[in-house]
């Protein structure tokens, strides 16, 4: 799989986040993806889909677009209380 992500967008999410898309990539090749669902919000962005990932100790939510079979291009990284809640109490 490979994956595309705005470089400018990865600097501001490290900086203001701490956590960049490199950590979502390494994540991913790990296997340690918890989800990939649909986006939440399908009337305003029909074609993205989610990554749920724990990295360092919290849930972050990652919208994507399958840009075709091999290339995924991540478009932002955010912690989630509400799928951290609902993600550790399946896993329990």
């Amino acid at each position: 799989m490979q994956f595309e992500y705005n470089q400018d967008k990865n600097t501001k999410l490290i900086a203001e986040r701490k956590i960049g898309f490199e950590e979502v990539i390494e994540a991913f090749n790990q296997g340690k993806i918890l989800k990939i669902s649909p986006h939440y919000n399908q009337k305003k962005y029909p074609n993205q889909k989610v990554f749920y990932v724990e990295l360092k100790g919290e849930i972050y939510v990652v919208p994507f677009l399958q840009k075709d079979a091999k290339t995924i291009f991540l478009k932002t990284i955010f912690p989630s209380r509400k799928a951290r809640k609902i993600l550790l109490q399946k896993s329990l």
